[in-house]
C-alpha cells in the first residue's frame, strides 16, 4: 500500500512542477487545491488555512516539501513543515528547480526550509535533521527519474528519521 503524503510547496512558482511528482503515482497525496479553492480557503483568514492544512495532513505519515526557489520563504510552508514535525510525521525536502515548468523553464535552487523552521516539539531548526534531496540529473527528465526511483525510499527515510526523535 502506497504512502499517504502531504505536499507543501510555494503555490504560484511551483505548482506545475507538483504535478509532474504527483503524476509518479507512487504515493498517495492530498487533492491539490486549484488556484481559485487556494484564494478562497485564504480568503477567510488564518484560522481558516490552520483547518484547512489541519485537515488535509489528517491520516498521513509524511509531509513532502517539493522546494524551489522561494519555498523556503513561504509562510504557510514553514507552517506545514513545523505542524507535521509537532504532530509526529516524517518530513522530507526535495529540490524540484530542475524541473521544468509550464513555460519549459527550470529556475535556480532554493535554500533549505527546514534552517528556518523551529517545531515547539523540538526547540531548534530543522536544518541538519530532516532530509532534504536534491535528485540526480542534469536535464528535467534525468531530475524526473531520479524523484521517480527514490521517492519511496526518502519517504521512508525521513519516516525514520522522525521516529528516533519522539
Amino acid at each position: 500500500m502506497a504512502r499517504k503524503v502531504f505536499y507543501s510547496f510555494h503555490f504560484k512558482n511551483d505548482f506545475w512542477r507538483t504535478q509532474q511528482v504527483r503524476n509518479i503515482n507512487a504515493l498517495e497525496g492530498q487533492k491539490l487545491a486549484t488556484a481559485n479553492d487556494w484564494e478562497q480557503v485564504k480568503q477567510r483568514g488564518d484560522n481558516a488555512v490552520k483547518q484547512w492544512i489541519a485537515k488535509q495532513m489528517e491520516g498521513k505519515s509524511c509531509v513532502v516539501v517539493l522546494v524551489g526557489e522561494s519555498t523556503s520563504s513561504r509562510r504557510w510552508v514553514k507552517h506545514e513543515i513545523a505542524k507535521a514535525w509537532n504532530d509526529g510525521k516524517g518530513v522530507l525536502g526535495i529540490h524540484i528547480n530542475k524541473l521544468k515548468d509550464n513555460s519549459g523553464n527550470s529556475s535556480p535552487k532554493g535554500s533549505n526550509p527546514f534552517e528556518k523552521v523551529v517545531p515547539t516539539s523540538l526547540g531548534r531548526n530543522l536544518g541538519g535533521i530532516a532530509p532534504i534531496k536534491t535528485p540526480q540529473g542534469v536535464t528535467s527528465q534525468a531530475t524526473y527519474g531520479s524523484i521517480k526511483d527514490n521517492i519511496v525510499d526518502w519517504i521512508e527515510e525521513a519516516i525514520e528519521v522522525r521516529r528516533k526523535y519522539r
